[in-house]
């Protein structure tokens, strides 16, 4: 969300921000929606004055017996009364279209962020790891999972239909291995707390974070206004909604892992099969809500949490940092991190990390209340992939697999997997 009164004291400024993410000017359209809803309002209290001063002068006539005039002046104030209401009705109408002018919006992007139009643009900052070497063609996870008799689309297919899947035995068993070992490094390593969540959430919710009302063809809809989450960042950054949060209790970091949901609406004809892009898949999340002047260094220190584990399930990857053509609605800054996948000869986005500074909290109404100053604020809100389970799978297959069709397991893994140090065909 974006704050009326800096769009008003800087329409050029705003528009030039727009124009970074290749979209239309449109501070002229919201200052004149906001404009109609001021001058209903002043109508308002001009009419809502006038019924006070007649209220009074009824009270005052009522005293002298002048019955008459009192009921001349009652139709009056009733005919008023009706004025009022109408321009409630039209105040309410007009902050409506306002609102969901301004929910529309992306938010602003950081001042680091690089120039571009699409995601050819985005800028690799740093490539870290060693290629494997292998003396035979790799496999791609789908072919090896399927040869593994571990990956079966076929059954998910009956179940559910496409962008599906089911795993089974030692896939079944890696994908837990992972969660617990996401989640165990975040809660003792990273000081992120642990927090389980609902996947079912409000509207409300959805509109605090920014997926809706945009972006309401990527989500499942149930019945009871109640949605599917996309990622758990949806609930754990609405944790402290419509609250005023202490600045000595800041950072405030959560982790969760859930299930995500998503349409993957613009995605038609690509990866339909594979867990690369499903409409299920499981996720461990990072959120951070901390003071503003200190939001960039915690993006820093979120992608430090999510390098450390690639680097020790012993991944080549690359920190990606996104364009202002290619970079999320309700981010400011944003990192992406991908593995390079042998399988399929490219580097695939495991995590995103993003700063979405004031933009959630204003929508939410979060605040901050330092405690020196006694000033309430906005915090600034981050998020990040700490990881996407499935694609992590198919980052361990594709980069741990020998020539036979098994699959190594990673070192830090294999307690969690009871001392396995090998997948093999049952």
């Amino acid at each position: 969300m974006h704050d009326i009164k800096f769009i008003k004291n800087n329409p050029e400024l705003f528009d030039a921000g727009l124009k970074k993410r290749n979209l239309e000017p449109i501070s002229r359209e919201i200052l004149s929606l906001y404009n109609d809803y001021l001058k209903v309002l002043s109508q308002k209290e001009e009419f809502q004055k006038k019924r006070n001063d007649l209220t009074k002068e009824i009270s005052i006539l009522s005293k002298e017996q002048s019955l008459d005039k009192v009921e001349v002046l009652k139709k009056e104030v009733l005919k008023i009364k009706e004025s009022i209401n109408l321009f409630e009705k039209n105040a309410s109408e007009n902050y409506g279209k306002l609102n969901l002018k301004l929910l529309s919006i992306p938010n602003n992007i950081h001042e680091n962020v690089p120039i571009g139009k699409s995601e050819e643009d985005n800028v690799v900052l740093s490539i870290k790891g060693d290629d494997r070497v292998f003396n035979f063609k790799p496999k791609n996870h789908l072919e090896l999972g399927e040869s593994l008799k571990m990956l079966n689309y076929d059954q998910a297919q009956k179940i559910s239909g496409s962008r599906f899947s089911v795993l089974s035995n030692d896939l079944a068993l890696i994908h837990r291995a992972l969660v617990n070992y996401l989640l165990d490094t975040h809660t003792q390593e990273n000081n992120y707390s642990e927090i389980i969540v609902p996947e079912l959430v409000k509207s409300k919710t959805l509109e605090g974070t920014g997926q809706l009302p945009k972006f309401s063809d990527d989500l499942f809809h149930t019945s009871k206004d109640l949605w599917l989450i996309p990622t758990a960042e949806v609930c754990l950054t609405n944790l402290n909604r419509d609250s005023i949060i202490n600045s000595d209790l800041l950072p405030l970091r959560y982790t969760a892992y859930t299930n995500c949901f998503r349409q993957e609406a613009g995605a038609s004809g690509r990866d339909t099969k594979g867990l690369i892009r499903e409409h299920q898949f499981g996720k461990v999340e990072l959120v951070s809500i901390t003071l503003p002047e200190k939001s960039d260094n915690e993006l820093e220190r979120m992608c430090e949490c999510v390098e450390k584990i690639l680097k020790n399930l012993d991944f080549k990857y690359k920190k990606v940092s996104l364009c202002s053509g290619d970079i999320g609605f309700s981010s400011s800054l944003t990192f992406d991190f991908e593995v390079w996948m042998p399988g399929q000869n490219k580097f695939v986005e495991v995590s995103s990390c993003s700063n979405c500074s004031d933009f959630q909290s204003r929508r939410m109404k979060m605040r901050i209340k330092d405690q020196k100053s006694n000033e309430i604020f906005f915090p600034h809100t981050l998020n990040g992939s700490g990881l996407a389970i499935g694609r992590i799978i198919v980052a361990i297959l594709e980069n741990y697999q020998n020539s036979d069709g098994s699959v190594n397991i990673p070192k830090v893994l294999q307690t969690y997997m009871g001392g396995k140090k090998k997948i093999e065909s049952n």
